[in-house]
C-alpha cells in the first residue's frame, strides 16, 4: 500500500485511477486549495489514459509548482490519516521525509497523525482509508 509516497507492506491495498495514494492526494488538493487555485481533479483528471497509475508525488510536485508559481510559501503542513491497517507509527517518520522532500521543505513544516476507527464503520472495518490535510501558505510582500 502505498501512503505518503511511501510503499507500506499491507495486506489489503487502496484502489483508484492513480496509484491511489490517498495522503499525497489530500495534501495536493489542500496546497492548491490554500492557494485558491484548481482542485485536484481538475489539474489531474481520473478519466484520462496518462493519468492511469500514475505516481500521486509527480502529480503533488506539479501543483506545488503552480502555486509557488502564484507566489506562496509553505508554512506547514498538517494532516491526520484514518486508516485501521496497516499502523502508520512506524513509517511516520519516513512519510514526513518523503514529503518533505517532494516539496523541497523541511521535515518541520510536515505534521502527521495517524486515527484509526478503532473498528467502527467502514474505516474501523478497514474498508476505507481518509486524510484530511491543512496547508498554511504565506504570500510575501513583494519586494
Amino acid at each position: 500500500m502505498r501512503i505518503g509516497g511511501i510503499d507500506i507492506p499491507a495486506e489489503l491495498q487502496l484502489i483508484g485511477h492513480s496509484d491511489a495514494d490517498v495522503l499525497l492526494h489530500a495534501i495536493t488538493d489542500a496546497l492548491l486549495g490554500a492557494a485558491g487555485l484548481e482542485d485536484i481533479g481538475q489539474l489531474f483528471p481520473d478519466n484520462t489514459p496518462e493519468n492511469r497509475k500514475r505516481d500521486s508525488g509527480e502529480m503533488l510536485q506539479a501543483a506545488w509548482q503552480i502555486v509557488k508559481s502564484a507566489g506562496f510559501e509553505l508554512i506547514n503542513l498538517d494532516c491526520v490519516l484514518r486508516i485501521e491497517r496497516p499502523k502508520i507509527s512506524p513509517h511516520k517518520l519516513a512519510i514526513r521525509q518523503r514529503i518533505a522532500s517532494l516539496l523541497l521543505v523541511g521535515i518541520d513544516q510536515i505534521s502527521l497523525k495517524g486515527k484509526t476507527g478503532e473498528s467502527i464503520g467502514d474505516i474501523g472495518l478497514g474498508l476505507l482509508a481518509e486524510a484530511h490535510c491543512v496547508a498554511l501558505l504565506t504570500k510575501p510582500a513583494p519586494t
